[in-house]
């Protein structure tokens, strides 16, 4: 059973709290960094910390939304071992697993209703790396100090 990190501004509360559900219902182990409520607040307070469990080992793939999908993303990029893909509709989760390694999956809470979020989340999931010419461009992705 994957674990499974989730992080949220306010901007998408509402379509966490639902994947939330989704995934517990699919049995997956769910842990939510946050936020826990629609009041306005700073989605790098809760992302920094998502994104440093899912680099420890803590959990297997990572869920982050905002308004956007944008500002999520950047922040969570910001870590070396995340690979977080704005993903807004199912071809685009799928190959961002099959050939970029993500693993981190940044949704628009604004632009996208629960039903099409639950496809992605799906595609975003049962994708597997593919290895080969794509683990050559992925390993070239962190920043060498």
């Amino acid at each position: 059973m994957r674990k499974i990190a989730l992080a949220s501004d306010h901007a998408g509360f509402e379509l966490k709290e639902k994947i939330e559900n989704y995934l517990k219902d699919k049995g997956f182990e769910v842990y939510d960094f946050g936020t826990h409520s629609t009041q306005s607040v700073d989605y790098p307070d809760f992302v920094h910390p998502l994104a440093e469990a899912i680099e420890n080992g803590e959990f297997d793939l990572g869920f982050i939304l905002c308004g956007s999908g944008n500002g999520v993303a950047i922040t969570a990029n910001k870590h070396q071992g995340i690979r977080a893909a704005y993903c807004w509709n199912e071809e685009i989760a799928r190959q961002a697993r099959e050939h970029n390694d993500a693993n981190v999956c940044a949704l628009p809470g604004r632009f996208i209703a629960f039903d099409y979020a639950k496809v992605i989340v799906d595609a975003f999931l049962a994708a597997e790396f593919e290895g080969g010419r794509h683990e050559r461009r992925v390993k070239k992705i962190p920043v060498k100090k």
